[in-house]
């Protein structure tokens, strides 16, 4: 199985790079959304990048667990791998959709999307912060705000076929929802991907290794 990766916001796939996974994994890079375009239109445009004639799975790290969910709606991938992110709307803190009822993201300047670096190793529970500030230097701050706002509007209430939730018992940023297909990463920050990659990795295989053998039966 091939899995495709997608990062959160504006990350690159350096996020990716200590995962150890037992299938081909392909990161797909961001692309410039269009004006005021919507989350379902710009996933479906990233899929572009998914061959679908083998079978594929879809990993998304927060926003990009996001995309992850609308493409595995039109798509239909063998698995859909959810890292620090959510499944429905109903996943994100109450206070994100009263924001984003405000419209106040569209108004805001891009430099507030560029957050103190302390502020943000905090928010993210980062243990290597040299590669969350390498991440953020590179970050493109109107993908950043685009991003922002679709998550704050995202309106997803479809729960997805063959979903592996892996969630961070102590995210501050999107906290876990204790529900049955979650699994509960202790000590887990939102950049757990990076952080607690060995785990993750340990999680996903299992779950890769327990389809395969399904496959074999």
């Amino acid at each position: 199985m091939k899995i495709y990766g997608i990062s959160g916001l504006g990350a690159d796939k350096r996020v990716f790079k200590y995962l150890s996974l037992h299938a081909e994994f392909i990161p797909i890079d961001w692309i410039d959304p269009f004006k005021d375009e919507p989350i379902e239109s710009y996933a479906l445009r990233l899929s572009a990048e998914i061959d679908e004639t083998d079978e594929f799975g879809v990993l998304g790290v927060s926003f990009g667990g996001l995309i992850a969910v609308e493409i595995s709606k039109k798509l239909k991938p063998a698995l859909t791998i959810l890292i620090s992110s959510a499944e429905t709307k109903k996943d994100l803190r109450p206070i994100f959709k009263i924001i984003g009822t405000t419209g106040l993201v569209r108004l805001l300047p891009i430099w507030v999307f560029d957050p103190p670096r302390g502020l943000a190793s905090y928010l993210f529970g980062a243990e290597n912060k040299t590669l969350l500030g390498e991440i953020l230097n590179d970050t493109n701050l109107s993908f950043t705000k685009w991003a922002i706002n679709e998550l704050l509007n995202w309106k997803n209430e479809q729960k997805i076929e063959s979903v592996l939730k892996i969630e961070g018992a102590s995210d501050k940023l999107i906290p876990p929802t204790a529900k049955e297909n979650s699994t509960l990463v202790q000590a887990g920050e939102h950049f757990m991907i990076v952080d607690k990659a060995e785990e993750i990795s340990q999680i996903i295989n299992s779950e890769l290794d327990q389809i395969a053998r399904a496959k074999n039966l």
